[in-house]
């Protein structure tokens, strides 16, 4: 049984995504990392907090767990990244190298890193951006991301390191708060939807963006990482899509569920973060490939989220 450890599992992504790898091969075979230590609402399960910064602390984590596959989730996500350019460049870069450099030197079997839109520039095509596109990045995170794909191509191609990667979109759930994301207002709007409270939205009205939900970019992740080597053609980062909307489009989904949300739209400085990203993404290689598809539209993520979000939310 391989077993797994999940670096950055306390992150929006990396909660459920663990949760799901437990479900699916054990939870004494998945081991959750992080450099703060999880919340009181956290499932159980063996936990390391981890600075992924440290290399000799890493090492020692693979060795003793036995590691076989690690997903690296830790970094420094887009907004974030803009007010701590240098913090953004260390983490991501020297965070991945010393991950790729670990499965290396271990022989271990997969690795996984996400990648995501942001490595797109204004020069890409803004509706169905293909796979092979334009990439030239206007933000910290987007550069970072970038060099990312380079080096997972690399290593692949060099050393034969088994190296997948996603291009996600904006994600959305309700198991985890807004972690410094520029599409994080599409996650925090659910929360203000259901507490009575106007939300403030940081992008302007009609500001479109490729958008996930959570159980979608877990179910993706994972039958990635399932498919056979000789179904992966691009080591650098697959484009998935699943839903692209406004915020505008967001708010009438939920007031179709709640008719007395208000929204008023106070454009910052992420709204040029944005804009620089396509509206929409062509994922035909990812479905060509590993027969990637779907399954969440925007009112049925709406509904889930309104119906699970106040059972949830004590937890976080």
């Amino acid at each position: 049984m391989s077993k797994i450890l999940v670096t950055g599992a306390n992150g929006q992504l990396g909660r459920e995504l663990t949760e799901e790898l437990r479900r699916m091969v054990g939870i004494e075979n998945v081991i959750a990392s992080d450099i703060s230590t999880p919340g009181s609402g956290s499932a159980d399960g063996i936990f390391e907090k981890l600075d992924v910064l440290d290399e000799h602390r890493y090492e020692e984590i693979v060795e003793r767990h036995g590691i076989s596959q690690i997903y690296h989730l830790a970094a420094l996500l887009s907004a974030n990244a803009e007010k701590n350019i240098d913090l953004a460049w260390t983490l991501n870069m020297d965070g991945l190298l010393h991950t790729l450099n670990l499965a290396k030197k271990k022989s271990l079997d997969k690795v996984f890193w996400p990648s995501s839109i942001a490595v797109f520039g204004p020069d890409a095509q803004k509706i169905k951006t293909p796979q092979q596109s334009p990439c030239n990045p206007t933000t910290v995170y987007g550069i970072t991301k970038l060099a990312g794909e380079q080096w997972c191509a690399y290593y692949h191609r060099k050393f034969g390191l088994d190296v997948r990667s996603i291009r996600y979109p904006g994600l959305i759930g309700y198991k985890s708060l807004p972690g410094g994301g520029t599409t994080d207002y599409a996650v925090d709007i659910y929360h203000k939807a259901l507490a009575g409270e106007t939300f403030s939205c940081f992008l302007e009205k009609d500001s479109a963006l490729p958008m996930m939900y959570m159980s979608d970019a877990v179910k993706a992740t994972v039958e990635l990482m399932g498919a056979s080597k000789d179904q992966i053609t691009i080591r650098s980062s697959y484009n998935v899509s699943a839903i692209s909307f406004t915020p505008h489009e967001i708010a009438s989904s939920i007031q179709k569920k709640l008719p007395d949300f208000n929204i008023v739209y106070e454009p910052d400085y992420r709204q040029e973060i944005a804009s620089s990203w396509p509206d929409s993404i062509n994922d035909d290689v990812a479905r060509r490939d590993w027969n990637w598809k779907p399954s969440y539209d925007l009112d049925r993520m709406t509904d889930e989220i309104l119906e699970k979000l106040p059972r949830y939310s004590v937890k976080i």
